[in-house]
């Protein structure tokens, strides 16, 4: 393995990481040589192994042109995506006291600040607050695809752990009691989906699963107590009574579960854009709410644990080495992803 850095001083160093100076398609990606970060005052050098694929990371390629454009972010070229990565320190700032250089890490790193993340790269500067240490019964690919997934589930459906405001909706988002309830996982088999159904699982409920056909065993496998397949049948037509459904699609198709939930049942898209039956919901008495996930090393902490001793289990639906970035973002366009897209870095 390639020695460890261990000074702060890296000016004039290079290393390897895809870039973009324009929003665009994949080909927009580039693999070429990058400036070494500069750690600041609470940061930690992480040599990434690697470095999993989000939606944000398509989002921020192509400019976020679905957001209104007030919203869409204005390119700081070049620009190097990605959140969610998994290494080893190899350098740590002065005061810097509860990581040493050969820790085995992960973080979801500087989430939600767009275009500062930077993980598709060899090394990536890291918060403490945003970093853990790996749990050691998995490897780092993956690792490296559980941080931003598994928090969106955690923090929808257990702990918010943070009080950032959701500026698309007037409320703060509130977990609902998971135990003896029944819940609809929309879009089951993906990033996002097969981790809330390992922990709504986790947590005591009855899980219903909405995904192709083709995922049913591995979802089953992962909890699932009932399985959907939307291509033969539309969930919502067959499925009512629900205490909670968590679309990890969302959008505005998230209106069409309304009918499936009792009266006091909740749903919970995770894109919430473009729903617009906020007064349909407030007629039938059902909670709508998102949360915009958040960095937070103090969870990832937490679900090491899980991590670790297989309570939860991070599916893997292909890895593509950092130099194919722009491959495996045409992987992620193609749709139908079982779990998380990683990039191996070294």
């Amino acid at each position: 393995m390639e020695e460890l850095v261990n000074t702060n001083d890296h000016t004039g160093r290079l290393m390897k990481a895809v870039r973009l100076h324009e929003f665009g398609g994949p080909e927009v990606l580039r693999y070429e040589d990058a400036p070494m970060p500069k750690l600041k005052t609470g940061e930690v050098l992480v040599k990434v192994f690697a470095s999993a694929l989000n939606p944000p990371d398509w989002y921020l390629r192509d400019g976020y042109h679905s957001l209104p454009p007030e919203w869409q972010p204005k390119g700081d070229f070049p620009m190097i995506l990605g959140t969610d990565i998994s290494g080893v320190v190899a350098a740590v700032a002065n005061d810097v006291k509860d990581f040493k250089i050969g820790d085995e890490v992960y973080a979801m790193v500087r989430f939600f600040s767009i275009g500062e993340s930077k993980g598709y790269a060899q090394y990536v500067s890291v918060p403490v607050s945003d970093l853990a240490i790996k749990p050691a019964s998995i490897d780092h690919v993956h690792t490296a695809g559980a941080p931003m997934s598994l928090l969106t589930a955690w923090q929808f459906l257990v702990e918010v752990g943070h009080n950032h405001p959701n500026p698309l909706q007037p409320h703060p988002h509130v977990p609902v009691p998971l135990k003896g309830k029944t819940v609809l996982v929309n879009g089951a088999a993906g990033g996002v989906g097969h981790f809330a159904v390992q922990v709504a699982k986790l947590h005591g409920a009855k899980v219903i699963a909405v995904a192709a056909g083709q995922h049913e065993t591995i979802v089953r496998n992962l909890g699932a107590d009932e399985f959907i397949d939307y291509t033969q049948t539309p969930a919502d037509e067959v499925v009512r009574d629900i205490d909670l459904v968590v679309d990890t699609i969302g959008g505005a198709s998230s209106g069409r579960f309304l009918k499936t939930l009792k009266r006091g049942g909740a749903l919970f898209p995770v894109y919430p854009l473009g729903f617009a039956d906020y007064d349909e919901a407030e007629k039938l008495g059902i909670t709508v709410s998102s949360v915009q996930v958040r960095s937070s090393g103090v969870q990832l902490a937490k679900l090491a644990e899980l991590l670790n001793d297989g309570s939860i289990s991070v599916l893997i639906d292909s890895t593509f080495p950092l130099s194919a970035a722009r491959e495996a973002h045409e992987r992620a366009a193609k749709g139908h992803i079982q779990g998380k897209i990683v990039l191996t870095v070294a």
